[in-house]
Formats: C-alpha cells, sequence, structure tokens
C-alpha cells in the first residue's frame, strides 16, 4: 500500500473557495427495494481511507471502494437478521470491521474475504459500538425492553415498559464478552479517548459520563447540552471533543479544562453524528431534519461553507487523510464530496 499523502491544511478564509471546487460522486446499491429500505444508518472510514463501510435498515453491510463507485467493486455482507444499527473499524487492521444490529448480534469480519470471524449474542436491541485504540477489545451499547412488575409505584394494575441500557466489553481476540456496565439513564453514543484509557458516554439527561479505562471508575461528567445527548466525536488530535444534541446544537468543549468553547446552531433538527476534519480544523453535524450540510472552523466558530442536500443527512464522515466528506440522506446512496475530483 503506498504511503499516506502529508498534506497541508487549508485556512479558514480560503476553505469555502477550494471546497467548492470538489465534485461529489454517489455510491448506489441496487439491491435496495422500495423508497427507504436501503436508508443508511452508519458511515464509517477504515484509517487508510481505502474503503468506507456502510450499515442500513437493509440489515446490509456494504463496503466500498471510494475510487470506484460501481457496485460490482464493493464487497456486500450478509447476515444481520435486522437493520444494521452502527460499523466500526478495527484501526489496527486495514480488513477488520465490526457491526451492530437490532437483532443482538455483534458480528466481526474480514472485509478482504468477505467472511464473518466470530459472533456475540449480546441478548438485546445494540445501538452503538465503539474499538478500543488498540484494538482489543469493543464496547458495546445495548437497550432492552423490559415489563416493571412493580407497577404500583407508577401506575396500578398496569405493567410499565422500562429501557435497560447497558455497555458490553467484548475482548476482540477470542469474541467473548469480560465486563458489562449497567447504564441508570439513556445512552446514546459512546466513544474512547485517543490513548484508550478513558471512554465516553452520552447520556439521555444531556451529560457525557467520562470513565477510566479498564478499570471504569467515573473521571468526569460534563453537562453539555439542556437535553439529550445523541452523538460526540473528539478531534484527531485530541484537543476538542464535539457533542451533538436533541436541541439541534454542538457544543465544542476543549479537553483540557472542559470548557465550552463554542455552541453551533445552524442546524434544523437533533444531530445524529458529528465528525471532524483529518486535521481537526473543521466540524460538521448530521441531523435526520431539514436539508443541507453547515461546516464550521473549529477555533473560532465560524461556519465557513454550506452543502446543499435535498434531503435530511444524519450520517456524515470526513476522510482520515483528505477534505473528502462523506454523508448519507441521499436517496440514490452513500455520496462522497471530493471523490470525483476537484482542488482538494
Amino acid at each position: 500500500m503506498p504511503p499516506t499523502l502529508v498534506r497541508r491544511p487549508i485556512s479558514k478564509d480560503r476553505f469555502s473557495a477550494i471546497f467548492a471546487t470538489a465534485k461529489s460522486q454517489t455510491y448506489y446499491d441496487p439491491s435496495s427495494r422500495g423508497p427507504g429500505s436501503h436508508a443508511i444508518r452508519s458511515v464509517a472510514w477504515n484509517n487508510t481511507g481505502s474503503f468506507i463501510a456502510t450499515g442500513g435498515a437493509d440489515r446490509l453491510v456494504r463496503i466500498w471502494n471510494p475510487e470506484r463507485a460501481n457496485v460490482k467493486n464493493s464487497t456486500e455482507l450478509r447476515g444481520h437478521g435486522l437493520g444494521v444499527e452502527r460499523v466500526a473499524w478495527d484501526p489496527t487492521k486495514d480488513g477488520g470491521l465490526a457491526s451492530v444490529s437490532g437483532d443482538g448480534s455483534v458480528k466481526f469480519w474480514d472485509v478482504r474475504s468477505a467472511k464473518c470471524l466470530g459472533e456475540v449474542k449480546t441478548g438485546g436491541e445494540n445501538f452503538t459500538l465503539a474499538w478500543h485504540p488498540e484494538g482489543t477489545a469493543v464496547a458495546v451499547g445495548r437497550k432492552v425492553i423490559v415489563n416493571d412488575h412493580n407497577s404500583d409505584k407508577i401506575l396500578s394494575n398496569y405493567r410499565s415498559i422500562l429501557k435497560d441500557d447497558h455497555v458490553i466489553f467484548i475482548d476482540t481476540r477470542t469474541y467473548t464478552p469480560f465486563h458489562t456496565i449497567k447504564e441508570p439513564v439513556q445512552t446514546n453514543q459512546l466513544i474512547w479517548s485517543h490513548s484508550g484509557t478513558a471512554l465516553l458516554i452520552t447520556t439521555g439527561e444531556g451529560r457525557v459520563r467520562i470513565l477510566s479505562y479498564p478499570k471504569f471508575e467515573p473521571l468526569y461528567t460534563i453537562n453539555a447540552h439542556t437535553s439529550a445527548c445523541f452523538c460526540l466525536e473528539m478531534d484527531p488530535r485530541g484537543k476538542y471533543l464535539a457533542v451533538g444534541g436533541s436541541d439541534a446544537l454542538i457544543s465544542l468543549w476543549d479537553t483540557q479544562d472542559w470548557m465550552c468553547k463554542h455552541t453551533l446552531g445552524h442546524m434544523e433538527g437533533p444531530l445524529r453524528s458529528v465528525a471532524f476534519s483529518w486535521d481537526g480544523s473543521y466540524v460538521v453535524g448530521g441531523s435526520d431534519e431539514g436539508a443541507g450540510l453547515e461546516i464550521a472552523h473549529v477555533e473560532t466558530g465560524e461556519y465557513v461553507h454550506t452543502i446543499p442536500t435535498t434531503h435530511p443527512s444524519p450520517c456524515v464522515a470526513w476522510h482520515p487523510s483528505r477534505y473528502w466528506l462523506a454523508y448519507s440522506g441521499d436517496p440514490m446512496g452513500l455520496k462522497i464530496i471530493g471523490a470525483a475530483g476537484g482542488n482538494i
């Protein structure tokens, strides 16, 4: 594999003019049947940018070569019984991938051979996934719908349906769960710190909990939003944390003192994903309401470019070493800005 090119960041003043020259490429999956059947729920680049994976409502994981848009050049991974909620790449192996589904399974794949290497059943609906930076473990968010038999505490003679959230840790060398955390409130997404010594978890009460790893001790709690936090991402330098909420805001936090540096508010609905550019200079959020993607400059909090779209784009992901931006929401399928050419 050729070495990764060393690229120079684009300054804030020049970004919009240069990024506007980028041409988009559509990656259409003809196996989808009917409107929304291939609705993309997760998008992820591998660590070199040579592959991009999508997980969809049609139960499929598809691996695309960003430089070859024809579906014949992609790899289809089948095996989930319900929609694929999240995909994540092994940070230490170019072709290692994990996926989770509402069917209760966590699957580990070798995308080059299109084989499932292992599977773990969690006993609930899996909705989020993060791979430890050393590649030795994954953390999986799981929810279980249970009956509360102490219904008299809530409403006499009725059962109350409750959501029981857990985070399950799986050893990726043996495909064996080794620890479980029961979350007291709704859990939406989780990520590891770049060092792998901490786990950051969003909650339905607007907070981000930070736990040590592997001791799982509370380190810090960020009061990030006044309503539920849905997504989060740390910039490649580890300098800032972006948190997206149901209030249609992105908050940017300095990871040294956990102070809020900026609040970005040009979205029209709840944030479902946030992503930093490869150099950490720009951030974009994806929402399942409204149209258009707004790119902001991280240091100043200024919006520098708008990408027009015809539909909401809940999933966004920057290429790990280029100013290529992948996003979902187009009825034709995945789109990548920059993959078809331009001056970026």
